[in-house]
C-alpha cells in the first residue's frame, strides 16, 4: 500500500491503520509505505510509530511521491491511495480480486456504480469536471474508464516498471492511466467508496489549476487525435467547397454555388494545413513520447525531409505565383481597368501560403529533428 502524505497527521493514523487491518483480515502479506513529500506536522513520525515505512521524497508534487513511492514498493501488487481517509481500504480485496484474475491495471471509480457519500465530492468535481476529463481522455486514448480521477488504484509492480512514468504533479494520474491503456496493459475497474474528508482543512488539491494539468497534459500527448485527424477533415472539407467552384459557378441541387465557397474552402484548406504539420512537429518536441501514434502520420513525419518540403513548397509557392501572374498580366492588358478576378486570385494566393507554409514547417521539422 502506498500513500503520498504531506503533512496528513490528522488522518494519517486512521488510514495506515485501515490498510494493515485489511492486510490482517484478508490473510496477505503486505507493507503500508508512506511517501512523504516533505511533512512538519509529525506525520512521518506517526507512521513509523503505526509500523509503516516511510520514504523520503524532496522534490514537492503529488506525481514525484507517487512515483518514488512505487518504485520503492516491494509487492507484487502496488497499491495507492490518499491519506485523507476519503478511500476505505478495506475494499483492497476488490483490486485484489481483479489481479488475481489477471488484471494488471484496477482502476477504482467513485461514479456509479461506485458511491460518492453526502459532503465527500463537491458538485462540480462530481458533475463537470471528472466527467468532462474522463470524456475526453477516453476519446482521445481508446480507454473505457468511468472515472479517470479516482485516487484508488492499483498496478503489477513488473507492468510498473515499463511505463516510464515521468510526471511531478496531479498529472501523474492521467499519465499512469494512459501509458497503461497504450501499452495494451490488462485492466479493470472496480466500484469503490468515496467519504468526505476529514483533516478538516482545505485539500492540496487546487481545482481549476490541477484540472488545467490534467487536460493539458492528454491534449500535448495526442497530437495525432487532435491536430492530425482534424486536420486532415478540414483539408478534405475544404478541397470539396473549393474544387467545384474553382472554374466558374457550380449548380447542385437546383441551387447555384459561387466564388464564395471558394474563400471558405480556401480558408478550411489552410487550417487543415497547419492541423497536420502542427502534429508533425508537436511528435517533433515531444520525442517519442506521443501516445496511440497515427501510422500514416508516422509515415508522413518519416517522409517530410527538408529537401522534400522546401522543394513542394517551392513548387506550390510557384504555381501561385504563376496563377497570380497571368491575373496581374490580364489586368495590365486591360488598361488597370476594373480587374474581376476573384477565382484565380483566390487560388493563386491559396497556392502561395500553402507552399510557404510547408516550406516553414518543414524546415522547423528538420531543426528540431536534429537539434531537439
Amino acid at each position: 500500500m502506498v500513500i503520498p502524505c504531506l503533512d496528513e497527521v490528522g488522518t494519517l493514523g486512521a488510514v495506515v491503520a485501515k490498510a494493515r487491518a485489511a492486510f490482517d483480515r484478508l490473510g496477505i502479506r503486505g507493507e503500508v509505505l508512506v511517501a512523504d513529500n516533505g511533512s512538519t506536522d509529525g506525520s512521518i513520525e506517526l507512521a513509523e510509530r503505526l509500523g509503516a515505512r516511510v520514504v523520503r521524497v524532496a522534490p514537492r508534487g503529488y506525481g514525484h511521491a507517487l512515483r518514488q513511492g512505487l518504485a520503492a514498493a516491494r509487492g507484487r501488487l502496488l497499491l495507492m491511495g490518499d491519506a485523507d481517509d476519503t478511500y476505505d481500504f478495506g475494499e483492497m480485496d476488490r483490486f485484489l480480486a481483479q489481479h488475481r484474475a489477471d488484471a494488471q491495471f484496477v482502476m477504482g471509480t467513485r461514479l456509479p456504480p461506485g458511491i460518492i457519500l453526502p459532503g465527500a465530492n463537491p458538485w462540480l468535481h462530481r458533475n463537470l469536471g471528472t466527467p468532462v476529463l474522463t470524456f475526453v481522455l477516453n476519446r482521445l486514448f481508446g480507454t473505457r474508464i468511468r472515472d479517470v480521477n479516482c485516487g484508488l488504484r492499483a498496478i503489477d509492480r513488473e507492468a510498473f516498471r515499463e511505463l516510464g512514468l515521468v510526471s511531478e504533479g496531479m498529472e501523474f494520474a492521467s499519465e499512469l492511466l494512459i501509458k497503461a491503456a497504450v501499452q495494451d496493459l490488462r485492466i479493470a475497474e472496480v466500484p469503490v467508496t468515496l467519504h468526505p474528508d476529514r483533516r478538516g482543512r482545505p485539500p492540496h488539491l487546487r481545482r481549476w489549476r490541477d484540472g488545467w494539468r490534467h487536460l493539458e497534459f492528454m491534449l500535448l500527448h495526442a497530437p495525432d487525435q487532435l491536430l492530425f485527424l482534424p486536420g486532415l477533415l478540414a483539408l478534405a472539407l475544404g478541397l470539396l467547397l473549393a474544387l467545384p467552384v474553382s472554374a466558374g459557378p457550380a449548380r447542385l441541387l437546383g441551387r447555384t454555388f459561387d466564388f464564395h465557397f471558394l474563400f471558405l474552402g480556401g480558408a478550411l484548406v489552410l487550417i487543415g494545413l497547419q492541423g497536420i504539420l502542427g502534429a508533425v512537429l508537436v511528435r517533433d518536441v515531444a520525442r517519442g513520447r506521443v501516445l496511440r501514434p497515427n501510422r500514416v502520420l508516422s509515415a508522413l513525419a518519416d517522409a517530410l525531409t527538408l529537401r522534400r518540403g522546401l522543394l513542394l513548397g517551392a513548387l506550390l509557392f510557384a504555381a501561385g505565383a504563376a496563377v497570380d501572374a497571368l491575373v496581374l498580366a490580364s489586368w495590365i492588358g486591360e488598361g488597370f481597368g476594373a480587374l474581376n478576378e476573384p477565382r484565380r486570385s483566390i487560388i493563386g494566393l491559396l497556392l502561395m501560403t500553402s507552399g510557404a507554409e510547408v516550406g516553414l514547417f518543414s524546415f522547423l521539422h528538420a531543426a528540431l529533428r536534429r537539434h531537439a
